[in-house]
């Protein structure tokens, strides 16, 4: 499903439950105080992320973690593109890798997961939005999944003094566009 050279049979990916939320909490702030990944500046408390879980596993949507012997090494969920009854058939990935798993394959195993699960459940395109142009290593993992860029906002957000964009790509699952849809996922 994605184009890569190597692969890292430790990695085991599964769906996420309570008791990760802790790990999940803990690398997602490590991401929002020292990257350009989340557009957030304080990192939310385990309360908050709780409830983010809740929304999206009320949807019956996947959310993901990768872990190993060593522990929970990332995660990813889908969640919807936008409310409006018109989107219902897109979604949009977040991944977020802990700091001392990167380049091992990590992202690439929530991504791939996170694809075949969207697909089966009837999904037809996958949005990610990701911040910052700079972010080579997420645009380059979503190239290799098959995302194209579709667009770039330019300088719409600002954290650690500087501008940021965000870098649109997209891809498609199942049939996409091909066909037409009958029922609601």
């Amino acid at each position: 499903m994605c184009t890569s050279v190597t692969t890292n049979p430790t990695i085991s990916v599964r769906e996420a439950n309570q008791g990760d939320l802790p790990s999940i909490t803990e690398i997602y702030a490590y991401h929002v105080l020292n990257g350009t990944a989340s557009f957030e500046i304080i990192p939310p408390g385990l309360d908050e992320m709780s409830r983010r879980w809740d929304r999206i596993c009320e949807r019956g949507l996947p959310y993901l973690v990768a872990g190993s012997r060593s522990g929970l090494l990332g995660y990813a969920y889908a969640g919807p593109y936008h409310a409006r009854p018109a989107y219902r058939w897109t979604l949009e990935n977040s991944i977020y890798v802990a700091q001392e798993a990167r380049r091992q394959g990590v992202g690439r195993a929530l991504l791939e997961q996170l694809l075949v699960r969207c697909t089966t459940l009837g999904y037809r395109q996958m949005v990610a939005v990701i911040g910052d142009s700079r972010n080579g290593a997420s645009i380059g993992l979503h190239r290799r999944c098959g995302f194209v860029e579709t667009g770039v906002l330019r300088a719409v957000g600002f954290k650690f003094g500087g501008w940021l964009d965000s870098v649109f790509m997209q891809r498609a699952l199942g049939d996409g566009d091909a066909t037409a849809v009958t029922l609601p996922p």
